[in-house]
């Protein structure tokens, strides 16, 4: 069975009604990435940070997963399917984040919001689980690892502007073929030839998914 590694970005949710953040009208026009999006953000104004992330777990209440999701999980039965995502939602598995009550809750839909200053159970301000800009990503090098190993590499609604998952690009082996789906042009980080399929998430993953299947 071939390995499918497939990297997501915002793109891939749009269709489920979320907001992309560097689109024209995106969230990032809206609330300033360095106020919602930074350690240094968080620590300014807990309370504007805590109401940010809110709003968007209220968004996921109504949400399910598109075409795009439900292609790529269809997959599995032909590949060995890994996804790294960059995304904040959950849209790619319905499923609970490991908690520790001791630092970590994960919210259900009858308890989606924070409330300002609420803790966890070691004193500390709970805060989204998500990585912000300016933090050391978690298992990086497990996604370079599962990258380095793929037999097809995929991009799917990904800007490529965000370091250093932009880079995984880079360690997929040379004979190793890279399809990239977005409707709007993006610049790939690397020389090697990428396989393009301009188009929105669920009508490129499915173009994907034909060609795969061939």
């Amino acid at each position: 069975m071939k390995k499918l590694v497939v990297l997501t970005g915002a793109g891939i949710s749009a269709e489920s009604g979320f907001e992309t953040f560097r689109d024209s009208g995106g969230l990032w026009e809206k609330y300033p990435v360095e106020k919602v999006a930074t350690p240094e953000g968080w620590h300014e104004n807990p309370d504007l940070v805590t109401d940010f992330y809110n709003g968007l777990r209220a968004q996921l209440i109504a949400a399910q997963p598109n075409d795009a999701h439900r292609i790529l999980a269809e997959l599995e039965r032909q590949f060995d399917v890994t996804v790294v995502t960059q995304n904040v939602d959950d849209l790619h598995e319905r499923a609970a984040d490991p908690d520790d009550p001791r630092y970590q809750e994960t919210l259900t839909r009858e308890r989606i919001a924070v409330h300002h200053g609420e803790r966890a159970g070691d004193g500390s301000l709970l805060r989204p689980w998500i990585v912000w800009f300016g933090e050391a990503v978690p298992n990086l090098e497990a996604a370079a690892e599962e990258t380095a190993s793929a037999d097809i590499f995929v991009i799917v609604g990904s800007s490529l502007n965000v370091y250093p998952a932009a880079g995984l690009v880079r360690y997929a082996p040379a004979d190793c073929p890279v399809y990239l789906i977005d409707p709007k042009e993006v610049h790939v980080p690397s020389h090697r030839q990428v396989h393009v399929i301009q188009d929105i998430a669920s009508r490129g993953m499915k173009t994907l998914q034909d060609l795969l299947l061939r």
